[in-house]
């Protein structure tokens, strides 16, 4: 486990992320992560979770609508 410190960032207070931490999360400086909270917590992520809920909703129609496509992309 990781312990992580507040630092005053202006009128705010930011977290600072080891460099293991972005590894593994696969980001660096000036990229976004999201804030998601789930039934264990909070969860960062650098995924959008609203678009992996669009995303989700484009396969099962792709999977439902399989032969259309197909068809339209002929």
């Amino acid at each position: 486990m990781t312990a992580l410190k507040l630092k005053a960032v202006g009128n705010s207070t930011g977290v600072i992320l080891p460099k293991e931490i972005l590894a593994k999360l696969k980001v660096e400086q000036g990229d976004s992560l999201y804030v998601v909270e789930t039934p264990d917590g909070i969860e960062l992520t650098p995924y959008d979770p609203e678009f992996e809920r669009q995303m989700d909703a484009a396969r099962q129609i792709m999977k439902k609508r399989r032969g259309v496509l197909r068809e339209l992309a002929k």
